[in-house]
């Protein structure tokens, strides 16, 4: 069995049974973390330096639209109408199976890159069956951890639609790609909800892919179309569990988030597209209200950065700026703050992996968890001096800071450089994709392009 040690370093388990450690080893056996303490002797180990490197769990991206990342700021100045309409109205039918494929290879690299070890893909623009094969091919060859959460085709993205998922296909894609769940790659379902299809709908699909074993995400709060009640809704039919995770919640009600709490579920927090698409303020606060931790996602790469460390930042001062405006309405101080850097790091981390349902696997550096690790450079000059080595994760630090990523036991990036990957050639390959892909759909590649909002659906 293949053995490697990591010398050294700051370390952030993000395990209270575990600790932190300013100076501590990390030993892998195989795929999975071994030991997490100073001073271990492992002979016949790969050593690693990890001085002047603070380890952490790798990131999880609990909501990511990955086949987006060739429209990557296309959507830089939409709000959420113009992207129903620009994404779904006009370049969601344009994707051929290999723009698929290369958008997923492309925004699994990115995130690798910059320290997301597992990625829930919400792959919704499974035009054809072949369009799905290549979303999940492209996750594969990536190497990164991955949730495929299949979608719906662009065609039964309109809201309100009345077009079915098409679960023949799902299943199919269930048996051929996924006949484990103990793999690198699992399989979800990505759901539309009660407010962009009917409840009818909603349910049958629900229940279905509960059927096949697979854990659920659904789109709910988002700006005006979260108002009709969708955690309501979803209760009125029975559909609330513990292997949903609720994405947005901007504008959902007390109850619903109550709801959320009582019946176990997760959620999804995506904050900078949250705040500048129009959806809402993070709904940090009233879900920590009702006592649901949430996760930290990027969602739509067409308008927003990909990495974690933005995110963090954002979610960060998102939710300390709502407790502050209101303190400041009623003429009152604020005192603890409302949210710490832990929490958010925790967010990133912990919560993601319970979100994805891949708690007992990653989230933490755990001894029997895989090995999901990222050493970031602490001598970098944005970093040092490290008085708060979980302030300078949160407050500091940015994909440049990557030095070295680990899945599953597997180095994937060393010295700050991708391994396992020929990023000039794919640079080539996804300019050629994107030069087709804007000509088919009639549009400009410049930014100038402003969509006509859509607002069908809107409660």
């Amino acid at each position: 069995m293949q053995r490697m040690l990591i010398r050294n370093a700051t370390v952030l388990s993000m395990d209270p049974a575990t600790g932190d450690f300013r100076d501590a080893d990390i030993l892998i056996e195989g795929s999975a973390i071994a030991a997490v303490r100073p001073h271990i002797a492992a002979e016949a180990a790969t050593v690693i330096d990890g001085q002047g490197m603070i380890a952490v769990p790798g990131f999880v991206d609990t909501h990511r639209h990955t086949w987006q990342s060739l429209l990557r700021n296309t959507a830089a100045d939409w709000s959420l109408p113009q992207y129903f309409a620009g994404i779904r109205g006009v370049m969601g039918a344009q994707y051929t199976a290999d723009d698929m494929y290369v958008a997923n290879y492309l925004g699994a690299l990115e995130a690798l890159d910059s320290g997301i070890t597992t990625l829930y893909d919400w792959s919704h623009n499974n035009n054809t069956p072949e369009h799905a094969d290549a979303a999940v091919q492209g996750l594969r060859d990536a190497g990164i951890r991955a949730v495929f959460g299949y979608g719906n085709a662009n065609r039964e993205w309109f809201p309100p639609s009345a077009l079915p998922t098409d679960l023949d296909d799902l299943a199919r894609v269930r048996r051929q790609h996924f006949n484990s769940d103990d793999s690198l790659l699992t399989m979800a379902f990505a759901a539309r909800g009660p407010q962009f299809t009917s409840l009818d709908i909603t349910e049958h699909e629900f229940r279905t892919v509960r059927g096949l074993g697979l854990r659920i995400t659904v789109h709910v709060g988002d700006g005006l179309w979260g108002t009709s009640n969708p955690i309501g809704q979803l209760q009125s039919r029975g559909l609330l569990r513990d292997d949903t995770t609720y994405v947005h919640c901007c504008t959902l009600q007390d109850s619903e988030f109550q709801l959320i709490a009582e019946t176990g579920g997760t959620a999804s927090i995506a904050a900078e597209v949250e705040l500048n698409m129009g959806h809402g303020n993070p709904a940090t606060l009233s879900l920590l209200k009702y006592g649901c931790r949430p996760s930290i996602s990027i969602d739509v790469c067409c308008s927003v950065g990909g990495d974690m460390f933005g995110q963090m930042r954002l979610l960060l001062a998102a939710t300390r700026g709502v407790a502050n405006a209101e303190a400041l309405q009623q003429r009152r101080l604020i005192d603890p703050l409302p949210v710490n850097t832990r929490d958010i790091l925790e967010f990133a981390t912990v919560q993601g992996a319970k979100a994805c349902g891949l708690a007992r696997k990653t989230g933490s550096l755990t001894p029997g968890k895989q090995a999901d690790i990222v050493l970031l450079d602490a001598g970098a000059l944005n970093m040092f001096p490290i008085n708060n080595p979980v302030g300078a994760v949160v407050n500091d630090a940015h994909p440049g800071n990557v030095d070295t990523v680990v899945v599953a036991g597997r180095i994937m990036k060393r010295h700050g450089k991708l391994l396992h990957a020929d990023v000039r050639a794919l640079r080539q390959r996804v300019e050629r994709a994107c030069d087709g892909l804007f000509e088919r759909a009639g549009v400009r590649r410049d930014g100038t392009w402003l969509p006509q909002p859509y607002v069908r659906g809107i409660a």
